[in-house]
């Protein structure tokens, strides 16, 4: 069982059922960890399953509407109307409706989201310090180009996808 997960770790699948390499298991895990500290972080804030994304989000970008969040953060509608139900309850989001298009609702966040910004830029950076512990400026710099490259690449795969669900 090493020897398969060295050969993945080194990219060197033999044939088909071979996995090529673990970097999207390690990206994954970094994901979940990443989360589940949150998710314990601001749970005294009543925010939850990942909720503070959606509220960073519209707190950077005020106005902003479902549709337009739910692809800036790679997630179906269904998902992102209920973390804004939930954001909507705690009174961290309000809503707008369009002066055009009155089937649309612009998101903005409210004092209570915007006081707890900070507080969550300070806890990402943290985690951006303890993810990066050890590397260079210019490693920490080649890991974000090469993330960024991926998730450009992935992104092309993931409209398709989304394209043929519409």
């Amino acid at each position: 069982m090493k020897v398969i997960a060295n050969k993945a770790a080194a990219g060197q699948g033999n044939n088909d059922s071979d996995l090529k390499s673990q970097v999207l298991r390690e990206v994954g895990t970094v994901a979940r960890c990443i989360q589940s500290i949150s998710d314990i972080t601001y749970r005294e804030f009543k925010l939850q399953r990942g909720q503070f994304i959606f509220l960073t989000r519209i707190c950077e970008q005020p106005g902003i509407n479902l549709i337009e969040l739910s692809h800036m953060l790679k997630v179906d509608k269904t998902t992102t109307t209920k973390a804004i139900q939930k954001l909507l309850e705690e009174n961290y989001v309000q809503r707008t409706r369009d002066t055009a298009d009155k089937r649309m609702w612009h998101l903005y966040p409210t004092d209570k989201a915007v006081s707890l910004y900070p507080y969550i830029i300070q806890e990402e950076n943290k985690h951006i310090d303890v993810c990066f512990a050890g590397f260079s400026p210019e490693e920490q710099i080649m890991a974000h180009s090469l993330l960024q490259r991926m998730g450009e690449n992935i992104e092309q795969s993931w409209r398709v996808l989304k394209g043929s669900q519409a």
